[in-house]
């Protein structure tokens, strides 16, 4: 939990309070529908600091123990990458009944290069206790391989969790991949590149497919060839350390904004209004295209919060009211 509270102070930066707002703008949900919990907000980065020192602010923990029925399958491998095994940590729902559920898979952050996948445990049993298959996956960070390894790794672990689907009880055609930040980023390359054949790697399970019926993207970065991308130095570490004068095809082939089309699955984004890691208008460029491509989504545009903003307690409690929903509406049948 140090290093998750070490985290959240150092990418804080938050400077306007106001109230939270929710905004779908488009897709087959109905805004009255949602009563999702306040998160109100802080007026600068110092304020957030100050709360969390004093304990005003209660930050997430790590579940102790599994809920009763709750299986966990750790270290399974899931495919291949650069010659080393790929991991996941499967989180199984009780054993209720017999029907498929459908299966989540999430993914960390750190910037392409760091994190772990047990960050997200606090997610993966929570959903296993609601119902869900639920799963947290390694992939290869950019000191062990470029863009577009991570793509492919988690591509591999969607073909792994259909392939094995009647072993672990999930509808193959309900499956959601859901990330922060880097992890938003891959979330989105997942579920807007499907067919994509140059992305889908080697890692095992040939000829299953790597789509997705939902995305959940926290915090991501949708375009990487915007001024925010060219400058940053951990986008240019995930492109094998190219800038975008020597390679804008590069950067282009690696936003997911790339692949977006009136054909993708139904998108939740969350992202704070303060934040200083991965700028809001990356999730106000997502918006404004899923609308004019008529995809469903929904979007909380959550002011006074900035990146990582799902390790509070209050941000975390919206995100986790409106993940249910959002995955309530758009699992709910076998259709793909």
């Amino acid at each position: 939990m140090t290093r998750i509270v070490t985290r959240m102070l150092f990418i804080l930066g938050v400077s306007t309070l106001s109230s939270s707002l929710l905004a779908e703008l488009t897709g087959s949900s109905d805004l009255s529908k949602y009563h999702p919990p306040e998160a109100p907000g802080y007026a600068s980065r110092g304020e957030v600091v100050v709360a969390i020192g004093l304990k005003q602010v209660a930050l997430i923990q790590q579940p102790k123990s599994l809920p009763a029925g709750v299986r966990e399958i750790a270290d399974v491998t899931y495919g291949i990458g650069g010659g080393l095994p790929l991991m996941l940590d499967l989180y199984l729902p009780p054993d209720k009944n017999k029907r498929p559920v459908p299966g989540l898979i999430f993914i960390h952050g750190g910037a392409w290069a760091g994190g772990t996948r047990d960050v997200y445990k606090f997610y993966t049993v929570d959903y296993a206790a609601k119902g869900y298959v639920a799963a947290t996956v390694t992939y290869r960070l950019s000191g062990q391989a470029p863009f577009p390894a991570a793509v492919e790794d988690v591509k591999c672990a969607v073909r792994w969790m259909r392939a094995n689907a009647d072993q672990y009880g999930i509808d193959p055609h309900r499956i959601a991949v859901i990330g922060g930040s880097a992890g938003g980023h891959l979330a989105m390359m997942i579920g807007y590149s499907s067919g994509e054949i140059s992305l889908e790697g080697d890692g095992g399970h040939e000829g299953v497919s790597s789509a997705v019926q939902a995305v959940v993207n926290f915090y991501g970065v949708y375009d990487m060839a915007t001024e925010e991308g060219k400058q940053s130095s951990a986008v240019q570490r995930f492109l094998d350390g190219k800038s975008f004068d020597e390679a804008p095809n590069l950067y282009r082939k690696s936003s997911p904004r790339t692949y977006l089309d009136s054909s993708d699955p139904p998108t939740l984004i969350i992202h704070g209004v303060l934040d200083q890691t991965v700028d809001i208008e990356q999730a106000d460029m997502l918006a404004k295209d899923l609308k004019r491509l008529k995809v469903p989504y929904l979007f909380d545009r959550l002011e006074g919060w900035p990146h990582a903003l799902d390790i509070a307690v209050p941000a975390n409690n919206r995100s986790r009211y409106l993940m249910d929903q959002f995955l309530k509406e758009h699992l709910s049948s076998g259709k793909q």
